[in-house]
């Protein structure tokens, strides 16, 4: 990897963290990320002029950095790549306020772009079709898994049947912020990954919100307090209340250990800590439901609204 920077960019660079999609470097004081690309190229054209609207607007994000050949995407083997030059200190952690603040700042005016996400049911639909085809072909050997996914698989169902159901009966209108938001949060939330422009996507404000809500309940953090501090400074219309409780439901932070599993990157076992927390989670859920039913008449998910506190 070292060879085909410093080859492909006109560095010198002599020491290097690398992983499986992505590899780290300092050069001359700046820090570089060259990670792998996934996205069309409809996407990476939307998010170039992103970038560029967010930097005029004195808003953080990484440089994307072009080739030796005056080109975006570096192909290495049968992959592609894009070099980021970091603009803020790469461990450093974005918490939940600064996150809700950067997600509002940029709103989306025109639903043309191709960053556009706002079909959540279809997109779980054809996830969860995906995923109990692969568990039949590629998971007997998975006792972890195997033993889990029937009960994540039923309340990614739940989530589904919700989302289809609030978009039939309450109508999403202009006061829906439409918001720079991402194709999911990790923890820790550091500016590695939140400023990367390759993991922007526009969708729901809620959609950050409850992302980050659910991976810092699995690291023991308060969530339950970060939601009702979220709920009492910020209003919103009853159909984002509606969707943040829906993202809330999907579990996609055990479909996201799934499938780095079923790709072999991790063993089972890191499933272990998600599953011993299935009660506190539903148990969170409840409580959810709770707060942000003291803004809008929420429907009921009557198993989970019927479990002992």
């Amino acid at each position: 990897m070292k060879e085909l920077i410093n080859y492909y960019y006109n560095f010198d660079i002599t020491e290097i963290e690398e992983n499986n999609t992505y590899a780290t470097f300092t050069y001359y004081g700046e820090t570089f990320y060259f990670v792998f690309f996934n996205r069309t190229e409809e996407e990476l054209n939307d998010l170039l002029i992103i970038c560029s609207e967010l930097k005029s607007k004195g808003i953080r994000v990484h440089d994307i950095i072009l080739n030796r050949e005056g080109k975006v995407i570096t192909k290495v083997g049968d992959n592609y790549y894009i070099l980021l030059k970091l603009n803020a200190i790469k461990d450093e952690n974005i918490n939940f306020f600064s996150l809700c603040d950067y997600v509002s700042k940029f709103k989306l005016n025109s639903t043309n772009s191709k960053l556009y996400r706002n079909n959540w049911g279809e997109l779980w639909s054809k996830k969860i079709d995906y995923f109990e085809y692969q568990i039949k072909e590629l998971g007997r050997d998975k006792k972890i898994v195997l033993d889990s996914f029937s009960y994540y698989i039923g309340l990614a169902e739940n989530a589904i049947s919700y989302v289809n159901k609030i978009n039939r009966v309450i109508p999403k209108n202009e006061y829906d912020n439409i918001t720079l938001s991402h194709r999911r949060i990790f923890y820790p939330n550091t500016n590695l990954n939140f400023l990367n422009p390759l993991s922007f996507i526009f969708d729901l404000e809620v959609r950050d919100i409850a992302g980050f809500l659910k991976v810092e309940f699995f690291h023991g953090e308060d969530s339950l307090l970060d939601l009702r501090t979220y709920l009492r400074t910020k209003k919103l219309t009853p159909y984002s209340y509606h969707m943040l409780y829906a993202r809330l439901l999907y579990p996609s932070y055990y479909f996201d250990i799934y499938e780095e599993i079923m790709n072999n990157n991790v063993n089972e076992e890191k499933l272990l800590p998600i599953i011993k927390k299935v009660d506190d989670y539903e148990l969170f859920l409840k409580q959810a439901y709770l707060e942000i039913s003291k803004y809008t008449n929420l429907e009921r998910v009557d198993w989970l609204i019927k479990k002992e506190l």
